[in-house]
């Protein structure tokens, strides 16, 4: 069934645009910040360090970094799960099967969703100010990483450690399956080697305006029908089965051996799944962080909407 809707996406696509290398959960990052509530962005800047000023983009990709040092390598495992799927026979995740005991990207916005929600509490009362615990911060951060990562097939797909054994040619060079799909055909869509990192760039530009159209071939609305934090299990696993389908629907079922991904077809074909999988993760990443502070403030917006400038509480000198 998705494979006749991307089919009829892709005849209807005047300009291809997208997903996950440095840049692009950056950039996935600042999408985001375009579906962000006020009153999120405020609760963010306290969360967040001084340097990040607040913005998604600046912390979307910092879990990466943060688990190649000896105080962060204990979240490696945090980043995917591994099916014990056969892609494209047979696709499909289970929470108890495939989740080790290191932990993996389901227990992971698991558990830092539980984290953020009390640090969220804390920053309404004026209890944390400027990303000054380290423990919230991380949090907010881990969040705004896993959402992209959760939604690129191959952190969903055990076969070959999630593609990274899985060699192929991509523009004449040897690589690997999981670095193709991580940022070689976004930017062979977009026509660029790298994208920027201080501010959002003009495809992704184009990604936003697309999903306040709904313009995609499945309804944006499909895609956070499961965005309540108080279900962050149910809701994570939703979303891995979700992207763990392209596996079987196309990751693995239009390779031919000895073909050049970038040459052979496969990439064009790959375009509207990036871009598709970029744009649920945008919203899903803004989705889960307004809900997660909206519903903390609920029992405050009447004082909220009247005196703003209390949102940590009376002003000094009040």
């Amino acid at each position: 069934m998705r494979l006749l809707q991307l089919a009829a996406a892709v005849g209807l696509m005047a300009a291809p645009t997208l997903a996950w290398n440095t840049d692009v959960h950056q950039q996935i990052g600042y999408a985001a910040e375009e579906f962000l509530t006020p009153w999120t962005r405020v609760i963010l800047r306290q969360l967040l360090e001084p340097e990040a000023k607040g913005s998604l983009g600046r912390v979307a990709a910092w879990a990466d970094s943060y688990r190649k040092t000896d105080e962060g390598k204990y979240t490696n495992t945090w980043h995917y799960i591994d099916p014990a799927d056969d892609p494209p026979s047979f696709c499909n995740v289970h929470y108890y099967r495939d989740c080790t005991k290191a932990g993996c990207i389901i227990s992971a916005m698991t558990n830092q969703t539980q984290i953020l929600k009390g640090c969220i509490r804390d920053a309404k009362l004026g209890k944390i100010r400027h990303g000054e615990n380290a423990t919230c911060a991380n949090a907010a951060k881990f969040i705004a990483h896993f959402t992209s990562d959760i939604a690129q097939p191959l952190h969903v797909s055990g076969i070959a450690a999630g593609g990274n054994g899985f060699p192929v040619t991509f523009g004449g060079a040897k690589t690997n399956l999981h670095a193709v799909w991580d940022g070689q055909i976004i930017y062979s869509l977009a026509n660029v080697t790298r994208f920027g990192n201080e501010t959002i760039h003009p495809f992704f530009e184009k990604m936003v305006k697309r999903i306040k159209l709904d313009n995609y071939f499945t309804p944006t609305a499909d895609w956070v029908t499961c965005t309540n934090p108080s279900t962050p299990l149910p809701c994570a696993m939703a979303w891995a089965r979700d992207t763990n389908e392209w596996t079987c629907d196309y990751v693995y079922s239009q390779i031919f051996n000895g073909t050049d991904l970038a040459t052979s077809g496969y990439a064009e074909g790959a375009w509207p799944i990036v871009e598709i999988q970029a744009a649920k993760a945008a919203l899903r990443m803004a989705t889960w962080f307004n809900r997660l502070v909206d519903g903390l403030y609920k029992e405050r917006e009447v004082i909220l909407d009247t005196v703003p400038s209390w949102i940590f509480g009376p002003m000094e000198g009040a």
